[in-house]
């Protein structure tokens, strides 16, 4: 769903200038974290929550959370100044408020250890099928930017979206490593840092689908 537009956005952005990534391209990343460390990456972070635990519970790694629309990735900001306020300035993560067209043009080749998608837009519509950011050719265009052992982790509430991303995983040949179509009543939970969606579906019972796999390179 598309955000209102937030009051003096650009002004309010502005002021999270030291997590931001203003242009981003391929050769840019070691401006931008103080540390060389291996670098995770999750499109469509929404408010944040997820990949800020991440960053927090995970110091000796670097986080990037890629959102497109310029209001929400400022609701995931304003969140970093509570963790400030609390002695916490998260150095290993940083924002970027755009789409990802091509991975190539922003992260380097073998650069990302793991890729996050939770509960991506799951484009019900078949003509749309493309725009889901689990379609195979979208699939193999992050493998380009994992290492040879990087992986994606995939969540959604949407059983049908799951079901079709299997189907794309298995045409790009991949690795399924750990799969369950409830996560919450699986071994898998404890393991995994949960986002605002997951809480809200848990809540009320519904079923979390999670699949974590691998992809092999195309080119």
């Amino acid at each position: 769903m598309r955000q209102r537009k937030a009051k003096d956005l650009e002004k309010r952005l502005e002021q999270f200038g030291r997590y931001m990534v203003k242009s981003p391209s391929a050769d840019c990343w070691d401006e931008y974290f103080e540390e060389k460390r291996d670098l995770f990456l999750e499109i469509g972070c929404g408010k944040g929550n997820f990949i800020i635990k991440k960053a927090c519970d995970n110091p000796d790694k670097n986080f990037i959370a890629v959102e497109g629309q310029e209001t929400v990735v400022l609701r995931a900001l304003e969140k970093t100044t509570f963790m400030e306020n609390s002695g916490r300035e998260l150095k290993n993560l940083k924002f970027m408020p755009f789409f990802i067209d091509r991975m190539e043009d922003i992260f380097p080749e073998n650069s990302l250890a793991g890729i996050y998608l939770n509960f991506s837009d799951p484009w019900p519509k078949a003509r749309h099928a493309k725009r889901r950011l689990t379609h195979r050719k979208r699939l193999a265009d992050y493998a380009y930017s994992l290492k040879p052992e990087g992986f994606i982790e995939f969540k959604t509430d949407n059983d049908e979206l799951f079901e079709f991303s299997l189907e794309e995983i298995k045409a790009c040949g991949g690795n399924i490593q750990e799969m369950t179509r409830d996560l919450h009543s699986s071994g898998y939970e404890s393991r995994y840092t949960t986002t605002e969606y997951e809480e809200k579906f848990k809540s009320r019972g519904k079923n979390i689908n999670y699949v974590r796999f691998t992809i092999p390179k195309t080119r």
